[in-house]
């Protein structure tokens, strides 16, 4: 189980990725933050990329994930999501569980990870 803080500090930054508040999820976020681009591939470096590439994804497609379960591994914070994507118009493109996997430092968010995707 991880500390009370870590799993507030994920939940936040669901509810804002989930709100399109970019701004209010980079707050949570390591300035150098290393972060999958789940839509094109490759990583995302620092708040910068993250903006630019959540700006990019939110003008394309409507995603939305649920955390459903956080446990910690091996030093690391293991989210079970529920992710579901429509195009713009609605219709719906993925339903999906998969597992988010963050490496936190200085009480804020390092690296995130998917598996299962």
């Amino acid at each position: 189980m991880p500390a009370a803080w870590a799993e507030e500090l994920l939940r936040r930054a669901y509810a804002a990725f989930n709100a399109r508040d970019i701004e209010r999820a980079l707050v949570v976020m390591h300035p150098d933050v290393d972060w999958p681009n789940g839509m094109e591939g490759g990583r995302e470096l620092g708040h910068d990329a993250v903006r630019a590439y959540w700006s990019r994804q939110f003008g394309l497609i409507d995603s939305r994930v649920e955390p459903e379960s956080v446990d910690e591994v091996d030093g690391k914070i293991v989210v079970q999501v529920h992710q579901v994507v429509h195009d713009l118009d609605g219709a719906l493109l993925s339903d999906q569980r998969v597992e988010h996997v963050y490496t936190l430092r200085d009480g804020l968010i390092a690296r995130m990870d998917i598996r299962g995707s």
